[in-house]
């Protein structure tokens, strides 16, 4: 009902609708598919080949759908031609975004997207104050590490199919608009693609859980030791920080630090739930230190290879301890974290 009552304010009713771009399947942007063609059976919907078999099933949508293409456009009269390129895994594989030659408007879809919510009297960048701005690039980067980050090579591709192009505007289905200078966007994009690939920022983010106390004595020695090199350093504690935000400072950081006890001969479990996200958000290509303590018996340093092997981390020595720190652990978590932030710089 909200969707229906904006496409009317237009000045459009949804009985009258010639044609539906499908962008993207995921029912955050085509949720009310369904009902809207409902309403209105003769609109004619394009999509990519890979949407026909999720119409049917997420819809059941199955006639008066066009397949298009890369570089396929529709004249909608009076000089304003909509084109078509295919984005897949940007990040679905039948995404989409669709290009308006006459505005000049690149409707992206979730490319160039960001978390945060836009207030209507700051839709687009030119109306952002300087906070603003910050935020929205704080908020990119979580949005693109958790969304699109294990797709990098596709937005890179898709960069690249759309930089012949004449962009006014880029109107991406998460954030802000951006028609000032649309290319801060896509640079921003680029450079958090080419963060897979390594190295990223000179920057270490250091994650770290206790059950006892006994890891948490030397988190301090490890930071201190970062610090003593003039390394930013982001400090996060599991499982009191949602992984999402964990996500942002690790994909951005070149180093990564990891304090974590034995758990029963395997790792602390809310470590253990990290690491595997890591892994499926191909956080690769990071220089990693481990710290931890164990009771009986040690174990986490296995399990870590294990959940890592195709991480491409490059692992330093790890320190380990058996009960409470001594003097000595501290100095040696102190000199790893020093050794780390020299190889991040």
């Amino acid at each position: 009902d909200q969707l229906e009552k904006m496409i009317v304010s237009t000045g459009v009713a949804v009985d009258k609708i010639n044609y539906i771009v499908v962008n993207h399947m995921e029912p955050d942007h085509a949720g009310a598919l369904k009902i809207i063609r409902k309403k209105n059976p003769s609109a004619e919907i394009l999509c990519t080949q890979k949407t026909v078999p999720l119409l049917k099933e997420f819809c059941g949508i199955e006639t008066g759908v066009r397949v298009v293409s890369d570089g396929y456009s529709v004249d909608l009269g009076q000089g304003r031609v909509l084109r078509f390129f295919e984005a897949p895994n940007v990040h679905w594989p039948e995404t989409m975004v669709t290009y308006d030659e006459k505005d000049k408007i690149l409707f992206s879809c979730d490319a160039f997207g960001s978390y945060g919510k836009v207030d209507d009297s700051a839709v687009f960048d030119d109306q952002l104050s300087e906070e603003q701005h910050r935020f929205y690039e704080k908020e990119t980067l979580r949005y693109y590490a958790n969304i699109v980050a294990a797709f990098s090579v596709f937005v890179e591709r898709a960069i690249a199919k759309i930089s012949g192009l004449d962009i006014d505007i880029i109107a991406p289905s998460h954030g802000i608009l951006w028609r000032e200078d649309p290319s801060v966007i896509i640079n921003r994009y680029r450079k958090y693609a080419e963060y897979a690939k390594g190295p990223a920022e000179p920057e270490i983010t250091v994650v770290w859980g206790s059950m006892y106390g006994m890891t948490a004595q030397v988190v301090e020695s490890v930071i201190r030791g970062i610090r003593s090199e003039k390394v930013p350093v982001h400090i996060h504690r599991v499982p009191e920080t949602e992984i999402g935000m964990i996500l942002a400072d690790a994909w951005k950081s070149s180093g990564l630090v990891l304090g974590m006890p034995t758990y029963e001969y395997r790792m602390f479990p809310p470590m253990a739930h990290l690491l595997d996200d890591l892994s499926r958000k191909k956080v690769h290509n990071k220089k990693v230190f481990r710290f931890g303590s164990f009771g009986w018996s040690g174990g986490a340093q296995k399990e870590l290879d294990i959940l890592t092997e195709k991480c491409n981390w490059d692992f330093m020595d790890p320190v380990e301890w058996q009960g409470a720190p001594t003097e000595e652990d501290l100095e040696k978590a102190f000199q790893r974290g020093a050794e780390l932030a020299r190889m991040v710089k």
